[in-house]
């Protein structure tokens, strides 16, 4: 019987979901484009490289984020493959940079009496640029090849904030890459992602043989 083989390669993709979200919500629009390599039958390096320009509007504050983001790391495949299957059910980590801006549209000043005729809102256009932030991130999805070297697949993530340079008297609420701020330093996120395989070179598959009884019984 010849020995099985696997192959090997690079894999890049879109998510979908940002695209879709940049067609349907008028205060967004963002690019997520993803990529992973395979390192050994388990272990894959695995990035993504984005960019989001988000309008945010609060009770209390409207305001723009613009940025860039990059995030690098690696998956586990924990699914057992069988036949010519290359599909993934995995866990990961990534460690996400992100460079960006805030634009304050505007706000509205808490009064719980206000004068007659005060305005209730406050048109601002403040601009703090130079922002950045790092987090790290745990990943966990599944990629399912539907046609050949074709692959759909989603991911869960959760985020902490490593570090985080606020401007002066605004807290950065969204970070391009890492979403929404909770809690200070907490986020989530989800992708959905349709990628292509290139296959690079092909490795044969260990099979370790079952030892066979009537050959391990000492003769008599």
């Amino acid at each position: 019987m010849q020995p099985k083989k696997e192959r090997y390669g690079v894999r890049i993709g879109v998510d979908l979901f940002k695209i879709a979200r940049s067609v349907y919500d008028k205060d967004y629009k963002g690019l997520e484009l993803t990529g992973d390599y395979r390192l050994t039958r388990k272990y894959y390096a695995a990035a993504e490289l984005g960019n989001e320009n988000k309008t945010t509007n609060d009770d209390q504050l409207n305001f723009t984020t613009k940025g860039t983001f990059l995030k690098v790391g690696f998956d586990y495949n924990a699914h057992e493959n069988w036949l010519d299957l290359e599909n993934m059910i995995y866990v990961g980590l990534r460690y996400g940079i992100s460079s960006f801006s805030q634009e304050l549209n505007s706000y509205v000043i808490y009064n719980p009496n206000p004068y007659f005729g005060e305005p209730s809102q406050i048109v601002s256009g403040e601009k703090f640029s130079g922002l950045s932030a790092q987090w790290v991130e745990v990943v966990a999805g599944l990629k399912t090849q539907v046609f050949k070297n074709t692959f759909v697949g989603f991911s869960f993530r959760l985020n902490t904030l490593v570090s985080n340079n606020k401007p002066a008297g605004f807290d950065n609420l969204y970070i391009p890459g890492f979403n929404r701020t909770y809690a200070g330093n907490f986020g989530v996120g989800f992708n959905y992602t349709v990628s292509y395989l290139i296959p690079l070179y092909k490795k044969k598959v260990k099979v370790v043989e079952e030892k066979d009884d009537k050959k391990s019984k000492k003769k008599k």
